[in-house]
């Protein structure tokens, strides 16, 4: 599986997996069902911890996105439209609110921001 740790990033390394994982999730890149590499062997492809790894499976299973069996591993739990939509919500507020900054640190008004969003969305 193709996950990028960065230590540059502020972000921790549970939190990293955890992105991504849900990022090809909600993409579709995998899909219900799909097998999740072993925590041990995640682990070793990334060169981290098997406790950090577990943490980030421990978490994605509590916020729904995945399922485990023991024995067996952790699989695509099947999509929760709701929690696909709550996602992407959070996503685009928090890709909103970089944007009002970017605005805001070249003197762009909210009015302004609100009017190039206005001219894109024309755009479709």
């Amino acid at each position: 599986m193709d996950i990028i740790i960065s230590n540059a990033s502020g972000a921790p390394i549970y939190e990293q997996i955890c992105s991504q994982i849900k990022a090809k999730i909600i993409s579709g890149e995998l899909a219900e069902g799909d097998a999740l590499p072993s925590i041990r062997l995640l682990a070793k492809e990334l060169r981290i911890s098997v406790i950090t790894t577990k943490r980030a499976y421990e978490e994605l299973e509590r916020e729904g996105f995945l399922v485990t069996y023991p024995g067996k591993g952790s699989f695509v739990a099947g999509k929760n439209l709701e929690l696909i939509r709550e996602e992407h919500l959070r996503r685009i507020e928090e890709l909103l609110a970089r944007a009002r900054e970017l605005a805001a640190q070249c003197g762009l008004s909210d009015a302004e921001l609100a009017e190039m969003l206005r001219l894109i969305c024309e755009g479709d």
